[in-house]
């Protein structure tokens, strides 16, 4: 896909639309959420799963998106592996037949896996920017902040939630 990503519909309407583009009448909403990690997870990757569904805003992760946090839990246990090999042997080691310098074969492991944290970082909401995208959204990023905002605004977002249709 070219351009910008589309703006969320609930965005859209909290912002009075201001580019005056249609507004999707009919975007779903996806049901049940994030609670324990699954059970072939590795218990490095088990303990990253519950620190995102901590620090998540509250409720943003549904069932909908269990496995890119799946993904996102390995790829971040897989990256501090890496990251501890690296530390360990450098970031130029010698090959083991002729002895001459070559780079850590954990290094591309490494750079994989931190682009990987960083694409779905950014679908679920775990960096600046995507938490700047969600404020407004219903998610208490920012309490203080969203609380003093929230008067006939709040009204609005749950009586538009309240029209949305709803997919398990």
């Amino acid at each position: 896909m070219r351009g910008r990503r589309p703006t969320p519909t609930v965005l859209k309407e909290l912002h009075g639309n201001p580019g005056k583009r249609r507004i999707r009448k009919s975007e779903p909403i996806p049901v049940g959420d994030l609670s324990i990690p699954p059970d072939w997870l590795t218990p490095g990757q088990q303990e990253l799963w519950r620190y995102a569904m901590d620090n998540a805003p509250l409720a943003m992760l549904k069932l909908l998106d269990r496995e890119l946090l799946m993904i996102w839990a390995v790829a971040a246990d897989t990256y501090r592996i890496a990251a501890q090999r690296v530390a360990k042997f450098g970031m130029v080691t010698k090959s083991p037949l002729q002895g001459l310098p070559i780079q850590n074969p954990y290094l591309p492991i490494l750079n994989k896996q931190a682009a990987i944290m960083i694409k779905i970082a950014a679908e679920l909401g775990f960096s600046p920017v995507a938490r700047a995208r969600l404020a407004g959204a219903g998610f208490d990023i920012m309490p203080e902040i969203t609380r003093a905002k929230k008067g006939a605004r709040g009204d609005e977002f749950e009586q538009h939630m309240a029209r949305r249709p709803i997919i398990n």
